[in-house]
């Protein structure tokens, strides 16, 4: 397949060094932090080719038109209504009870801007689904990108913030001052 060798020759363009390996687990949610560039989507995307993993995440329905539809499909984009955005937890939960193998993959800030804190909703997700959460990164600071642990939570999301807090305290975004605290706003 070509895909991964355009994949290695785009991060080899960029100047990206990829970091870690595919989890080891066969369903986790995957989040990627900070996020303060529409590049970080796009990295995100060579990055989950390269590696040849299989990750799905929500993308608004109104990108989902002919023929993005079908590139976004492909990539594992999953059509979410933002006017419904509170079953945006069920819909995710539901796809790991209907998958043997599921990773699903998403900002936690929400937003390329800089805001108060994180939403819950990977938080949500993982729980609901008991699984863990697996640290993606770009580290535009050392041009690195890749999946750190898999943290398994605990129900404390103070002491759980605190660990993937803890991890992300040395990667920077592209646009550091856009880098969000890590606690949660809801």
């Amino acid at each position: 397949m070509i895909l991964p060798h355009v994949a290695r020759f785009l991060l080899w363009l960029g100047g990206w060094t990829v970091v870690g390996d595919a989890p080891n687990v066969r369903k986790a949610v995957l989040i990627a932090a900070p996020h303060t560039s529409n590049w970080d989507g796009f990295w995100a995307i060579v990055f989950k080719v390269y590696i040849g993993l299989k990750i799905h995440w929500f993308v608004k329905d109104s990108m989902f038109w002919f023929p993005m539809s079908s590139l976004l499909g492909i990539n594992g984009a999953i059509p979410l209504d933002r006017k419904r955005s509170r079953s945006a937890v069920a819909q995710a939960i539901a796809a790991f009870d209907e998958n043997e193998d599921f990773y699903f993959g998403l900002a936690p800030e929400g937003t390329r801007s800089k805001t108060p804190g994180w939403k819950s909703g990977f938080y949500r997700i993982a729980e609901g689904a008991n699984v863990p959460v697996v640290l993606g990164y770009l580290d535009y600071g050392k041009k690195q990108l890749g999946l750190g642990p898999a943290v398994t939570l605990t129900g404390d999301r103070d002491m759980d913030l605190a660990v993937i807090g803890s991890f992300y305290s040395s990667i920077s975004g592209r646009w550091p001052e856009k880098t969000c605290p890590i606690k949660f706003t809801r």
